[in-house]
C-alpha cells in the first residue's frame, strides 16, 4: 500500500458521495466490515437492484460475499478483482477498490463536463480518426471470426459431453498397464521419427525444388514476353475488313437512331389508337343508353296512345256520320224545292241513304207509272202494263252500281281522315322524339 493509492482512494470516494469518511489510518489493520460495506456501496452504485449478501458473521458468509462481488463485478463492469487481498482487508485490498472506483469516478467526470459544456451552449463532438482505427478493426474481424468459431466448436462438445463423460470415467476408473503404455510409446515414437525423417528429406530437397522452381519460372517470363511483343504487332497491324467494318457501325447506328424513331412513333400511335378506341367504346355505351331510353319512353307514349286511340277514332267517325247524315239532309231539302222534275237514277246517286229507304222494294219500285190531267178510263190504260214492263235486272244494276259508289265515297272519305290523324299522331311522335 502507498500513501498516493490511500489518497486516491479516500478522494474518489469522497467525490462520489460515500456517506462514510475514509481516513488514511482506516487500512492499517485489516479493516473487513469496511470493506464489505464499501463493496456493497460500489455494487449498488452499479447495479441498484443487485441481490447482495449482508451477512458477516462467520468465515463463511465473508467468502460468500466477497465471491458473489467479484463475479459480479467481473460480468456487468468487466473488471477483474483479487479475491484474496479484498479478504485481507488492508493495504492491499486498497488496490482493488481503487479498480472499481475509479470507473464510477471517470464516468462522473464525463458527465458533469457533458453538462458544463451543455450550459455553455455548445457541444463540441469528440474528433474521431478511422484511419487509426483501421488495424484494430481488421483484428476485431478476425478475434469475431475466431470467437464464433470456437463457440460453435464448443457448443458441439458440450453436444457430447454426455458421451465423452461415460467414456471419460471409463478409462479414469480402467487400471493402467505398463504393457500398453510402452506399447502406446513406442507408437508415438515411430511416428514421430517418419515426420522427422520426412522432414529431412523435405530440407535436403529444398535445394533442387529452388531450381525447378527457378527453371518455370524463366520459362513463364520468357513466354510473357513473346506474348506481349505479339499484342503489340497485333495492335499495330490494320485489319482488310476494318473500312468496311466502320462504314456497316456507322450505317447501323443510323438505323438503329432510325428504328428507335419510328418504334417511339409507333408505340405514340398505339396509345392514341387505344385511347380512341376507349372514347369510342364510351360514346357508343351513352348512344346506346339513350337510345334505350327512347325506346322505353316511345314504349309508353305508344301504350298511352294504343289506350286513347280506339276511343278517339270512334269519336271521330261518329262525328263523320253525323256531317254524311247532315249532308244527306241539305241535299233532299234541294230536291224538294226544286221545279223540275229529277231522274230517278240521278236521285239515286245524290242521296243513296234516303232514296234506298223511302222508295218501295220490290217490282213495283221498278215500274213507270204515267197519268193524264182526265180522270177517265182511257183505252190507252191497257197497254200501261206494257209500258211498265221494264227489265228488273237493269235496273237492278243500276241501283246497285249507285249504291256501290256511294259506299265507296264514304269509305275514303273515312280511310282519308284516319290517315290525316295517324299523320298528326306520327308527327306528334317525332317531335317528342327529338
Amino acid at each position: 500500500m502507498s500513501f498516493k493509492d490511500l489518497r486516491n482512494l479516500t478522494e474518489m470516494m469522497r467525490a462520489l458521495g460515500y456517506p462514510r469518511l475514509i481516513s488514511l489510518e482506516n487500512f492499517r489493520q485489516p479493516n473487513f466490515p469496511l470493506v464489505a460495506e464499501m463493496l456493497l456501496w460500489l455494487v449498488k452504485r452499479f447495479e441498484p437492484s443487485a441481490d447482495l449478501p449482508t451477512e458477516l458473521d462467520s468465515e463463511q458468509d465473508r467468502v460468500i460475499l466477497i465471491r458473489t462481488v467479484v463475479q459480479f463485478m467481473a460480468s456487468k463492469a468487466h473488471i477483474k478483482l483479487n479475491p484474496k487481498k479484498l479478504y485481507q482487508s488492508d493495504g492491499y485490498a486498497v488496490k482493488e477498490l481503487i479498480k472499481v472506483a475509479a470507473v464510477l469516478y471517470s464516468a462522473m467526470k464525463t458527465n458533469t463536463l457533458s453538462e458544463g459544456e451543455d450550459e455553455q451552449g455548445g457541444s463540441v463532438l469528440p474528433t474521431f480518426d478511422i484511419g487509426s482505427k483501421l488495424s484494430e478493426l481488421k483484428q476485431t474481424r478476425k478475434l469475431g471470426t475466431k470467437i464464433t468459431m470456437k463457440g460453435a466448436t464448443l457448443y458441439d462438445l458440450l453436444g457430447r459431453e454426455v458421451d465423452l463423460r461415460e467414456k471419460r470415467q471409463a478409462v479414469l476408473s480402467k487400471n493402467l498397464e505398463i504393457q500398453d503404455v510402452e506399447a502406446g510409446l513406442k507408437l508415438s515414437v515411430k511416428g514421430v521419427e517418419e515426420d522427422i525423417k520426412k522432414l529431412q528429406h523435405n530440407i535436403e530437397n529444398v535445394a533442387s525444388n529452388e531450381a525447378n522452381l527457378e527453371a518455370k519460372i524463366e520459362k513463364k517470363k520468357v513466354e510473357l514476353d513473346r506474348n506481349q511483343k505479339r499484342l503489340l504487332t497485333l495492335k499495330k497491324v490494320r485489319p482488310a475488313f476494318m473500312d468496311e467494318y466502320e462504314k456497316l457501325e456507322v450505317d447501323l447506328r443510323k438505323c438503329y437512331e432510325e428504328y428507335m424513331m419510328r418504334f417511339r412513333c409507333l408505340a405514340f400511335l398505339e396509345q392514341q389508337i387505344e385511347e380512341f378506341e376507349r372514347a369510342e367504346q364510351e360514346r357508343m355505351e351513352e348512344r346506346q343508353s339513350a337510345t334505350r331510353k327512347i325506346m322505353e319512353k316511345m314504349k309508353q307514349d305508344e301504350t298511352l296512345r294504343s289506350m286513347e286511340e280506339p276511343e278517339r277514332l270512334q269519336s271521330e267517325l261518329d262525328d263523320l256520320d253525323d256531317t254524311d247524315d247532315d249532308d244527306d239532309d241539305d241535299e233532299d231539302e234541294e230536291e224538294k224545292g226544286a221545279p223540275q222534275p229529277v231522274a230517278p237514277a240521278t236521285a239515286n246517286a245524290k242521296r243513296p241513304g234516303k232514296s234506298a229507304k223511302n222508295r218501295p222494294s220490290g217490282p213495283a219500285a221498278n215500274r213507270r207509272i204515267y197519268g193524264s190531267m182526265t180522270g177517265g178510263v182511257d183505252d190507252d190504260s191497257l197497254d200501261s202494263d206494257s209500258d211498265m214492263l221494264l227489265d228488273d235486272d237493269s235496273a237492278e244494276s243500276e241501283e246497285l252500281e249507285v249504291n256501290e259508289m256511294a259506299a265507296e265515297s264514304l269509305r275514303n272519305r273515312k280511310s282519308a281522315k284516319v290517315k290525316m290523324s295517324a299523320t298528326t299522331v306520327q308527327e306528334n311522335n317525332s317531335d317528342d322524339d327529338f
